[in-house]
Parts: structure tokens; C-alpha cells; sequence
């Protein structure tokens, strides 16, 4: 099924605003990373275009107009990039090692109590990272500190 860029864009800042980030994640996926870096272009490129715009423009004049739209527009695009892949990686199934990991996480909760979304047969990336936030909220550090030793 292919999506639209739009929507990829929507669900990549939903899987960003869902995605737990906890030290003990970034050693095992590069999420935290992009959701970082992402996070970082959406205040600061912005204004970082702007002002090369107005250097550029105030430097070398409207002669360089089109080189001055090109590095504005290249600096805007660098957050839409990380939201295009967030977007494009919550919609990936998940890997074998990482279901059996989903699956004993999704059992430890429900054995706890907690209330988790119903279980997924063939999870993706969006629904581990719902997973996983649900367990850092509800569960204490001792549980969520033996899945990474």
C-alpha cells in the first residue's frame, strides 16, 4: 500500500512523539538518533534558512536569487527528511530477533497487569515503540532494566 508523502510525513511525527527516549535504546536503534537530529532541524534550520537567504541576497543581490531559493529550500528540507524517515520506518515489519523481543515484552506486561494494545501477530516498528512506551510508563526500572543487560 503506498502512502502519501503527507501521511508519511504525519505518522513519521506521530512514531516521534511515541518513540520512548531512554538511554538504554540508543545503542539499539538508530530512532533515538534520527529523532534527535530531527528534532534539532525543526527549530533550528528554520531560522538558519532564513538568515543565509538574507546574507546571500544581501551579499550578492538578486543576480543570485535562484541559488539563494536552492540553499533556503535545502535547509528546510532537512527536517522534512528525518520525518520522511521516521514515517517510512514505523510502517516496517519487524525483524525475527525483535518480534520474540516484542512478544516477550507484550507478555510481561500483561502478566504485570499493565494495560497494553491488544497483541500483533506481525508487529512493525509503530507498534513496538507503543509497546515500549507503555512499558518505561507503567513498569518499574528493575523490569525494563533486565531487557537490556
Amino acid at each position: 500500500m503506498a502512502l502519501s508523502v503527507i501521511s508519511m510525513f504525519r505518522q513519521g511525527h506521530k512514531y516521534m512523539n511515541t518513540w520512548p527516549m531512554k538511554k538504554q535504546l540508543y545503542a539499539y536503534f538508530p530512532e533515538c538518533k534520527v529523532i534527535s537530529a530531527t528534532r534539532l532541524a525543526i527549530t533550528t534550520m528554520p531560522p538558519i534558512a532564513v538568515v543565509s537567504c538574507a546574507m546571500l541576497l544581501n551579499t550578492f543581490g538578486a543576480d543570485y536569487l535562484p541559488q539563494t531559493i536552492a540553499i533556503g529550500a535545502f535547509f528546510l528540507s532537512l527536517p522534512l527528511q528525518g520525518l520522511l524517515w521516521l514515517g517510512h520506518r514505523s510502517n516496517q515489519a519487524l525483524p525475527p530477533a525483535l518480534k520474540n523481543w516484542y512478544r516477550e515484552i507484550h507478555s510481561k506486561l500483561q502478566q504485570e497487569g499493565c494495560s497494553v494494545h491488544s497483541f500483533k501477530s506481525q508487529p512493525k516498528y509503530k507498534e513496538l515503540a507503543a509497546l515500549l512506551k507503555s512499558a518505561y510508563e507503567q513498569l518499574d526500572q528493575v523490569f525494563t532494566r533486565s531487557w537490556f543487560d
